[in-house]
């Protein structure tokens, strides 16, 4: 385990623009924004409530709002279960670490 905090999740608002690290955010791809690991790292998310998770891959940077670790694309926040409530205590596990190419099975959306 790498963290443990709060997910968020982003979606149509941001559907279409240009994330971080230039590509074009995707809300139903298994995406998500890290303030800090590098891009194309692959992490594994666990909500704590309710024990269900998702692979992610780091393409944007954020959340911006204290407390919170990652910001999910809407799609992996789906995924875990977390798109009514808006947010979710989670652990975070590192599947790959990034900034170098991906493997075509771990490209995650």
């Amino acid at each position: 385990m790498i963290e443990t905090g709060i997910a968020s999740w982003y979606g149509s608002d941001y559907h279409g623009t240009t994330t971080a690290n230039g590509e074009t955010y995707n809300m139903n791809s298994l995406t998500a924004a890290h303030k800090t690991l590098p891009f194309n790292t692959v992490i594994h998310v666990v909500n704590l409530d309710n024990g269900k998770n998702v692979t992610v891959r780091i393409n944007n940077r954020g959340p911006f709002v204290e407390g919170r670790v990652i910001d999910l694309s809407r799609e992996a926040a789906r995924k875990i279960d977390i798109i009514t409530a808006g947010l979710a205590d989670v652990e975070l596990h590192l599947v790959h670490e990034g900034d170098s190419p991906l493997p075509d099975e771990m490209i995650c959306g």
